[in-house]
């Protein structure tokens, strides 16, 4: 049984990263644990081991970490109940948990994501992957819990309204799909960022599907098709060549 966290580039005698969360891997093949804890380190991640569900478990509730990633096949506890337990715990529940097993059939990814799963990686995969994914999975988390800070979005003349899902430009109501609504949101909660298709991708359509990146400039499209029918002036959505898109508040 191994739990630990270690900080900085130990292996390459470097400086420490800047520190960008804390991981909880469950992982019981103490090569791929340490393989993966040491990508991770490297990458500027806190890392706390264990090689058992029931462990496992404790160290999620003492620690808090930031992401969790799952084994399944792991001793006391499999990774199928850790996830269960960890989604029915409401301290617990709204951190990302991605499996990270080597089954790869299609029956085992639905059933990591029925029980509440993010994502779900098969071995042997890249250590580049599984960093993005868990980049991925920290940006949605983020993302969500400024959203639930920011209800009702004001810009200038344009108002959003999650709860109650309007969008109003000079008092006027705009109507959108639902993916327009949201595309619209997330560009007005931070204006000025740029923010690329894939992100956009992400953010918005998340994993339902198979979606072009091509999406999100036919969604762009219509919203601003939208505004100009609704007879009032563009939301403020600009593109950023060869890059994405960012929304600009009108200047006073």
């Amino acid at each position: 049984m191994t739990a630990g966290r270690r900080r900085g580039r130990e292996a390459a005698g470097g400086p420490a990263p800047e520190r960008l969360g804390k991981v909880l891997l469950l992982e019981d093949e103490q090569d791929v644990a340490e393989l993966i804890r040491y990508n991770l380190v490297k990458e500027g991640y806190d890392v706390l081991v264990s090689c058992n569900g029931a462990e496992a478990l404790r160290l999620a509730r003492e620690h808090r970490p930031d992401v969790i990633l799952l084994d399944i096949m792991v001793p006391q506890l499999n990774g199928w109940e850790v996830c269960r337990r960890l989604k029915q715990d409401a301290d617990l529940a709204s951190i990302p948990v991605i499996m990270v097993s080597g089954r790869v059939d299609e029956g085992d990814k639905v059933l990591g994501f029925e029980l509440g799963a993010d994502d779900y990686v098969t071995k042997p995969f890249s250590p580049r992957e599984l960093l993005a994914r868990i980049r991925a999975v920290l940006r949605r988390r983020g993302l969500a819990d400024a959203k639930e800070k920011k209800r009702h979005l004001k810009a200038g003349d344009l108002e959003i309204d999650r709860d109650r899902f309007e969008v109003r430009m000079k008092g006027r109501a705009v109507e959108l799909t639902p993916k327009e609504f949201e595309l619209l949101a997330t560009l007005v909660a931070t204006p000025g960022r740029v923010f690329g298709r894939e992100e956009l991708l992400d953010i918005v359509w998340g994993r339902d599907g198979f979606v072009e990146p091509r999406t999100v400039d036919v969604h762009v499209a219509r919203l601003r098709a939208k505004f100009a029918a609704a007879t009032v002036e563009e939301p403020g959505v600009e593109t950023v060549r060869g890059v994405g898109y960012r929304f600009r508040e009108a200047e006073s």
